[in-house]
């Protein structure tokens, strides 16, 4: 048997009823691609991943669902009280063996969690149920020791217990402490998560330098290359190398201009062979595909320091792992782009301590790479 990873990771994702999918289990590698025609439910389950992450750091339930009933199975029947919802569920692998977390979530008539359930080693660890619908928490039963020994107690409706459990759960038990191991297990695998779909029509205009953390859109592109060409060297030079192999043309670096108006530019630097004056050509004339690339490429190499991404303080950086999730990645890249971005995600993610899961239309180029998992959605 493999030795359980030091890292907590998610490794499945589970939309028993949500949106488009019915039963949808999908296995989640260091590198995963959903792929599959349009109305598949590609990015209804990065939808679904980011959801799970978000309600694990905390958010309530209306923030992370603000169209819960876009999130029903369409043709979903009322019950008898007029109730609808919906299904999600993750498996984090960690320390604690593979810890399940599956909610029921109801989304008419009003939000709730209904339903929770922690699961490791064969063992409950945490259940909750909807036994007055009249008021706005849900009851909740939690591992004490052995023998059946439970603690209840009511949670908030609107947040996610299993998040809860460490402000509730003493640990002065080896149940207790089970639990609490299992909570921040799955909390940590889902916490860190920094949703990337770049925008080229928002990367080409000159923007003023600012704290050079990148955004989802990165749109601060260049605010962001003029912090880590100076702090992140190599990383910086490996970034440039790759640009060799998806940019036309010689490329020396990637750097940074300063304007007279005290903005910032990207531009990549040209030092053509042949001997002639070196030149620089901004990034705002670049092709879609060739700035998507640079874009995505500068998050892999990057890391959370970097990344607008709020990562748990309180727990050791060698135990977080940060997953990437890429809408839309093969959008505007041809073959060799994507099969380069995709040998990079490789190399960059075999180590654990990154992780990329997007979604493609087109798979062919993905399958000849090694450390990619492609998981093929249908209509």
């Amino acid at each position: 048997m493999d030795a359980p990873a030091i890292r907590p990771t998610v490794t499945e994702l589970r939309l028993s009823s949500f949106a488009a999918h019915r039963g949808s289990v999908l296995p989640l590698g260091p590198v995963t691609l959903f792929a599959g025609p349009s109305g598949s439910g590609k990015s209804t389950a990065l939808r679904a991943y980011e959801a799970l992450a978000r309600l694990g750091a905390g958010a309530a339930l209306g923030e992370v669902f603000p169209d819960p009933a876009g999130c029903v199975p369409e043709g979903a029947a009322r019950d008898e009280q007029g109730r609808r919802g919906f299904r999600i569920g993750c498996t984090a692998d960690g320390p604690e063996g593979p810890v399940r977390l599956d909610l029921a979530v109801q989304a008419e008539p009003e939000p709730r969690i209904v339903g929770e359930r922690l699961t490791a080693r064969g063992r409950t660890l945490l259940s909750t149920a909807l036994r007055d619908p009249g008021r706005s928490s849900v009851q909740a039963a939690w591992h004490t020791a052995g023998g059946g020994r439970v603690t209840r107690a009511p949670l908030p409706d609107d947040l996610l217990g299993t998040a809860l459990l460490p402000l509730r759960v003493a640990g002065t038990t080896d149940g207790q402490r089970q639990v609490l191991a299992a909570a921040e297990q799955v909390v940590v695998a889902l916490r860190s998560v920094f949703p990337c779909d770049p925008r080229p029509e928002l990367m080409r205009e000159p923007v003023a330098p600012g704290e050079g953390r990148l955004r989802s859109g990165c749109d601060n592109l260049a605010a962001v290359l003029h912090r880590t060409r100076h702090e992140c060297t190599r990383r910086h030079a490996r970034l440039t190398s790759v640009a060799r192999a998806a940019c036309a043309g010689p490329v020396s670096d990637v750097g940074v201009e300063q304007l007279a108006d005290g903005t910032v530019r990207a531009v990549l630097g040209r030092d053509p062979a042949d001997g002639a004056a070196a030149r620089a050509t901004p990034l705002g004339r670049l092709g879609d595909g060739e700035l998507r690339f640079l874009a995505l490429a500068l998050v892999l190499l990057t890391g959370p320091g970097v990344l607008a991404v709020d990562q748990a303080s309180e727990v050791p950086r060698a135990l977080q792992s940060l997953t990437v999730l890429a809408e839309n990645l093969d959008r505007a890249l041809d073959a060799a782009q994507f099969r380069a971005l995709l040998a990079l995600a490789a190399s960059v993610c075999a180590d654990g301590h990154l992780r990329l899961v997007g979604e493609v239309g087109e798979a062919a180029a993905a399958r000849e790479v090694r450390g990619v998992t492609v998981v093929d959605l249908v209509r």
